[in-house]
């Protein structure tokens, strides 16, 4: 696959703007794994190679184990997650996937007792720069290098 064009130097206010929320949730409370694991779960619903790539290779610079890494598409069946982070996943996939599950209120059950309002937010927030950052690299064929 061919790169379509390079956004970031297309559009480099929107580039920074979607720095600018990233930045936003680096300051918040949720714990950098945690974070990565989302990034993965999310990046491998959409589909996207290159935030795959980038973020597996975070989720080991901070730690992450392999064996982790590689059944997160299977977290439900995996024992390897605490109920913390099954909670994520689970918010992430019905958020990833909002146009077909309209983030149900069972989900919502799931993630509650997990995370305070201001988690639950800022959680929300990463979930959503995430599928924003997969579909520019989708949408413009940005390639894992």
């Amino acid at each position: 696959m061919q790169a379509r064009l390079d956004f970031y130097k297309a559009s480099p206010s929107g580039t920074r703007a979607m720095l600018a929320l990233e930045e936003t949730i680096g300051k918040s409370g949720i714990d950098k794994t945690l974070a990565e694991l989302v990034r993965i779960r999310a990046s491998q619903l959409n589909g996207c190679a290159f935030c795959l790539d980038m973020h597996v290779t975070d989720a080991i610079k901070h730690g992450e184990s392999q064996r982790r890494l590689a059944t997160i598409a299977a977290w439900r069946e995996a024992p390897f997650f605490t109920e913390r982070e099954r909670a994520a996943l689970e918010w992430t996939e019905a958020v990833t996937l909002i146009a077909q599950t309209h983030v149900p209120d069972a989900v919502w059950e799931v993630v509650k007792p997990h995370f305070t309002e201001q988690e639950i937010a800022d959680l929300t927030l990463l979930i959503i720069a995430i599928n924003g950052w997969n579909r520019i690299a989708v949408s413009f064929r940005k390639m894992p290098e």
